[in-house]
């Protein structure tokens, strides 16, 4: 009889059912990969020197009219407090609508995890940044050193650990398309803007690429499982 079936339920889902959180399968390999791209990309920065200033020039000739004001815009919109108040914005967003802390803290813990270390690379290399002196359309000067990009290894780790956090979602080709054009318009705006080499952007393009991975693995499948907050929650009976 039909009427004695049991009454059908929703299929629930499991509260750690995220990309981000998939703990990785090659945990070695992946280490590896990324202390050795920090490595291998801090020295060739010491020998880099002014290699692509030509290349520097000629896309700082694009910085004038609407192009510039653009650029200067985009490097503007994603400096550090920008940048930082984007990523708890959407940290709490990952939270709200999860209804779990752990994807959201992955996120901001990737990120943070990828950047943060750039910058302390950049102050070991103390690369210049290109001679505003023989710029045709020079951005104004920046203290500090240009090696590697700040701007662009923040929007390239960003952008992987969203497409993480939205990996077994309709959004998540959404988000790898979305964030690879981001990716391109930011490396474009801070060469076009000239604050940066062209080695700069690519090796922070590399270095996130790189870095990312071990980020995630060191923060998410190490480090907060020993956090009392932070640690797997039980399998849902079902």
């Amino acid at each position: 009889m039909i009427d004695d079936a049991p009454p059908l339920r929703p299929r629930r889902r499991e509260p750690d059912a995220n990309g981000i959180l998939v703990r990785s399968a090659y945990p070695l390999s992946t280490l590896v990969i990324g202390i050795a791209a920090v490595l291998v990309l801090t020295v060739v920065g010491f020998f880099l020197g002014t290699v692509d200033i030509g290349l520097a020039k000629a896309l700082n000739e694009l910085h004038t009219g609407a192009l510039r004001s653009f650029t200067d815009g985009v490097y503007h919109a994603i400096s550090p407090v920008p940048a930082i108040i984007v990523t708890v914005v959407v940290t709490g967003v990952i939270w709200a609508v999860q209804r779990n802390i752990r994807p959201a803290a992955a996120f901001a813990g990737v990120v943070a995890i990828t950047w943060v270390p750039s910058a302390i690379v950049k102050e070991l290399v103390h690369r210049a940044r290109p001679d505003v002196s023989v710029l045709p359309h020079p951005f104004p000067v920046q203290p500090d050193p240009g090696y590697p990009s700040g701007h662009t290894v923040f929007m390239v780790a960003f952008t992987i650990a969203l497409c993480w956090v939205l990996r077994d979602t309709r959004w998540h080709g959404v988000a790898v398309v979305v964030g690879t054009v981001a990716v391109v318009v930011v490396w474009f705006s801070v060469t076009i803007d000239a604050v940066h080499y062209p080695t700069d952007a690519l090796a922070s393009v590399a270095w996130a690429l790189a870095v990312a991975p071990a980020a995630r693995l060191v923060w998410v499948d190490w480090l907060m499982p020993r956090l009392p907050v932070l640690r797997p929650a039980r399998p849902v009976a079902r």
